[in-house]
């Protein structure tokens, strides 16, 4: 049976309650570790920490619009092997599921963990959120929840979602064990806590909250948010199918790449011990360089970024998130979330596919079906 508990919020600081219920689950015995969101000691970035004493959970920020990195390498890396306690992790959606993707390639494992979501109102680019929160990144997080929270938007001091949250369909911690609502709901004195799982239920009944009715006004705010994403995605995706159609437009859109492989190392489901492109098979003698060039009389340099991106491309469009970090991570602003997101949804659909929906569903090409594709295989 569900569960609903209810989360106390006082004058309406939705940081501080999310806080204090951080510091009530650490304190049991069956949790060992928080992985959260945490404010640099003298920065303005938050970024994960693993956090085992509850007097180092100063400067916890799972709301802050900011999104560095995407924590489920992070998950994967401490799932691994067991490590004799039970962790906590926080994550947004996007990470849920990457990190159910990771599990499911043998990254990771679900034991040891308990994972609490929480509504994802989105984040800005890293650039735009160290301006926006400028000197006073505690106070810019209450800004940016109120502001969403009270309707007034996203766009705050110059600042706004990245692409890729602006087109996100899935804002919601679905993989979540516990799930904590946010969109559509009146947060000023109280937040609901969904158990979604038995190990979510055990968490709440350690908890002692008080039970509570599921709101049912959160409804038509859910769909409203949902029908303004497909648009922007549908809209997004259109362009960028027209722009990338063929691979002397492919080129152009990516002929800002300078191989720095930021967005490989950013991406949460690329988890190669060793990639390909990082040995000596793409290291050509400079002989070889120079007949390439006489042959077409100038080649841009350097030579592999297309074959680069369409290599990630085919390798990860099964299980990408569409959480936006290869843009994020890029040093030229060139937008591969749209491009990724954008052949990740064909290629998902063709396999009948969403990355991170159900760890027990097989991700595509680990199992043979019998009846898939008929009108290619001709059988």
């Amino acid at each position: 049976m569900t569960i609903t508990a209810k989360i106390d919020v006082d004058q309406g600081n939705l940081l501080s309650a999310l806080q204090h219920l951080l510091q009530d689950a650490l304190a049991l015995e069956s949790v060992g570790a928080i992985l959260v969101s945490q404010l640099l000691p003298n920065h303005r970035m938050v970024m994960p920490a693993l956090i085992t004493a509850s007097d180092q959970l100063e400067g916890v920020d799972p709301l802050a619009p900011a999104y560095p990195l995407n924590a489920a390498k992070i998950a994967s890396r401490l799932t691994r092997k067991s490590a004799g306690v039970r962790t906590l992790l926080v994550l947004r959606p996007c990470e849920i599921r990457a990190f159910v993707e990771l599990v499911k390639l043998n990254q990771g494992h679900m034991d040891d963990v308990v994972i609490l979501g929480i509504d994802c109102l989105g984040a800005y680019s890293n650039r735009d959120y160290l301006q926006f929160v400028n000197s006073n990144p505690e106070d810019g997080t209450r800004r940016f929840y109120e502001s969403v929270l009270g309707g007034n938007g996203t766009a705050l001091a110059g600042a706004d979602l990245t692409t890729a949250c602006r087109m996100c369909i899935q804002p919601f911690p679905d993989g979540a064990d516990v799930a904590v609502g946010l969109l559509g709901l009146e947060t000023t004195r109280s937040l609901p806590i969904t158990a979604q799982t038995e190990k979510g239920e055990q968490l709440l009944k350690e908890l002692r909250l008080e039970t509570m009715a599921v709101p049912h006004q959160r409804q038509e705010a859910v769909d409203k948010l949902l029908s303004q994403r497909k648009e922007e995605r549908n809209r997004k995706f259109t362009e960028i199918r027209a722009v990338t159609e063929n691979l002397e437009k492919l080129s152009g859109y990516l002929a800002a790449c300078v191989n720095c492989y930021n967005c490989r190392v950013a991406c949460p489901v690329c988890y190669c011990r060793e990639c390909v492109f990082v040995t000596d098979v793409f290291d050509h003698e400079p002989v070889q360089y120079l007949q390439w060039a006489t042959r077409k009389g100038r080649i841009k340099m350097p030579t592999d970024t297309v074959f680069y991106h369409l290599t990630r491309l085919a390798h990860m469009s099964t299980a990408c998130v569409s959480c936006g970090q290869c843009s994020n991570a890029c040093p030229n602003d060139i937008p591969l979330a749209e491009l990724f997101s954008a052949v990740a949804q064909s290629t998902q659909q063709a396999f009948d596919y969403l990355a991170g929906r159900n760890v027990e569903e097989p991700p595509p090409l680990s199992e043979f079906r019998e009846n898939e594709f008929q009108e290619i295989v001709g059988i």
